[in-house]
């Protein structure tokens, strides 16, 4: 975390938390999704929401996706969040909290730029999107890195287990909508 949203945590230590208004794609990408996009529909498709899917307005700036990137960290919960100075903003996810670069060595980095470690397990859903866990956690592989996974499940490095797409959150200690989960206990 950066010094200067600690230093801004410990000066206001009781902002209000900020729900629905960060989005992370599949792809690694950040949304910002002010109040009417948030009325639109959610994130990505929930459970119980007949609402066609509203990402929002991707960002695009490179210090401020790299500043995201630096403060993105999750609590007990499960709950992923972007910390803003005091507050914390917590984070829409379409897929995973991970989405996960591949470099022709084999190697494992985040959409934030964090090194993932080893290979642990990987995962194939019903509509064939690859996972990893890793000791960062457990995260998608990026669309365009598909043809190095396949590389590397080809010479045995990774055996696929097959996993459905919706126990993937209780996999991998993760809620998908904290904005959700909010309405649907607004006492925590």
């Amino acid at each position: 975390m950066d010094d200067i949203v600690k230093a801004a945590l410990a000066k206001w230590p009781n902002v209000p938390d900020c729900h629905g208004w960060l989005g992370l794609d599949a792809r690694g990408d950040w949304y910002m999704r002010d109040d009417r996009c948030q009325r639109a529909g959610p994130f990505a498709p929930q459970p119980g929401d007949a609402r066609p899917p509203s990402k929002g307005s991707r960002l695009l700036h490179d210090k401020l996706i790299a500043f995201i990137g630096r403060n993105y960290a999750s609590d007990a919960n499960g709950l992923w969040f972007f910390q803003n100075g005091p507050q914390r903003v917590y984070v829409e996810l379409e897929a995973t909290p991970w989405i996960w670069r591949l470099a022709p060595d084999g190697s494992v980095c985040s959409h934030t730029g964090l090194p993932a470690g080893p290979v642990q397990h990987c995962l194939l859903d019903e509509a064939g999107h690859l996972y990893l866990r890793t000791p960062l956690g457990l995260g998608l592989v990026h669309t365009s890195d598909m043809v190095l996974a396949a590389d590397r499940v080809e010479q045995g490095h990774w055996q696929p287990e097959d996993i459905r797409r919706d126990d993937l959150p209780a996999l991998g200690g993760f809620v998908s909508s904290p904005l959700q989960r909010l309405r649907a206990n607004p006492q925590g």
